[in-house]
């Protein structure tokens, strides 16, 4: 029979890695995702035709990005995880921390403004649109950090606690919806802290850090909450199929453990990002001054040559 709307059957076998990558596309987010690489790959085409350089690792980082959000939509992943609390929570978790982090490494937002064409004076193209978004104040809004970790802890919290995480589940449009908004909330909490794209805000490597670890306790308590809580908390998985062989309570005790690791997993490796970052930063500052000494050297040298001849001509 079908799910909650969602056209898939809940007579499911017992869940295994090799069943649950099996392929299974989401129309929406399987035309995303080629789109997404589709674009990305036509930017760094673009690049190299004319002969500027793009870093692989950025190309690789964004691949990777959005072949993880194919990796829990566009498979049995999402069958599954519509039927069983461990794997939507693994679904949100990828595609909430994992998948934001490796596509904003991408830095699609730079490659865009790197490959679009100007549209001449007077008009407007993508590129100077792009640009437009870019200054907003709904952009200022959205990316500041006064609205990223409140948005960031309530999608938590106010969605999982709340009646409106059944009512979303209930059809694959709700589905849908409710995973694009856990990729855009990714988005813009990692947006101005991995600072490789332009934004609004471009705060110190310090502010980044302090930022990233202002949501994480929140998200580790969720994950405790639900790992040692004693009753089902949401309806949607409180029977699962009887073809699973499931306990409710036992896989609810998994997604809690789910959410708990990956509030600390993903901040590392932000962490270690923003560390290389920050020296990188330094170094470029520091080759700047000593650049600029040596030109401030060399005008002193020459002034000094030139108050030599100076007196040499007035001795003559």
């Amino acid at each position: 029979m079908d799910h909650s709307g969602h056209g898939m059957t809940t007579d499911l076998p017992p869940f295994t890695l090799e069943r649950g990558l099996a392929w299974s596309a989401d129309p929406f987010f399987l035309v995303a995702c080629l789109l997404g690489l589709g674009l990305y790959g036509w930017g760094v085409v673009r690049l190299v035709r004319r002969g500027d350089r793009w870093p692989v690792g950025r190309t690789v980082a964004f691949v990777i990005g959005v072949l993880s959000i194919g990796a829990v939509m566009c498979t049995r992943l999402n069958d599954y995880g519509m039927v069983m609390f461990s794997v939507h929570m693994a679904q949100h978790m990828v595609i909430s921390m994992v998948a934001p982090i490796l596509v904003l490494l991408g830095a699609p937002v730079t490659l865009a403004l790197r490959a679009l064409p100007p549209a001449g004076r007077g008009r407007k193209g993508p590129r100077e649109l792009l640009l437009m978004l870019l200054h907003s104040r709904y952009m200022r809004v959205i990316t500041h950090p006064g609205f990223t970790i409140p948005m960031f802890i309530a999608s938590l919290y106010a969605l999982y606690f709340t009646p409106l995480f059944d009512f979303l589940m209930g059809s694959r449009t709700g589905h849908v919806t409710m995973m694009v908004h856990f990729f855009a909330v990714g988005m813009v909490f990692f947006w101005p802290i991995m600072g490789v794209d332009p934004g609004p805000h471009r705060p110190s490597h310090l502010m980044r850090i302090l930022e990233l670890f202002a949501g994480m306790p929140f998200h580790a308590f969720f994950g405790i909450a639900v790992m040692m809580a004693t009753e089902p908390l949401v309806e949607t998985f409180r029977e699962p199929p009887a073809s699973l062989g499931l306990d409710a309570l036992a896989d609810q005790s998994a997604a809690g453990g789910i959410a708990w690791a990956f509030s600390e997993v993903p901040s590392v490796l932000v962490l270690i990002a923003l560390l290389f970052q920050w020296y990188a930063s330094d170094q470029r500052q520091a080759r700047r001054t000593d650049r600029a000494a040596d030109r401030d050297g060399d005008k002193d040298l020459e002034a000094y040559n030139a108050y030599l001849a100076s007196l040499n001509a007035r001795g003559t």
